[in-house]
């Protein structure tokens, strides 16, 4: 009898990843800052990502908006 494995795992144990990481794809924010997978984002109405990071800068040039202590 054939032993089947699932493609999933035969994938994981010659790889060590489950499904292929497409290293070639990198996306920035509005100021042009690399946004990597652990990153804290917000999305704008017309779809920009903006860095939490950048958040107060994104207020401040684009809505005026300045903090205050």
């Amino acid at each position: 009898m054939v032993m089947l494995e699932h493609p999933s795992i035969t994938r994981t144990l010659r790889t060590g990843y489950p499904y292929p990481v497409d290293e070639g794809y990198e996306e920035f924010d509005l100021f042009g800052d690399l946004v990597t997978i652990n990153d804290e984002v917000f999305e704008t109405e017309d779809g920009d990502i903006v860095l939490e990071v950048n958040m107060e800068r994104y207020l401040s040039e684009n809505l005026g908006i300045e903090r205050r202590q």
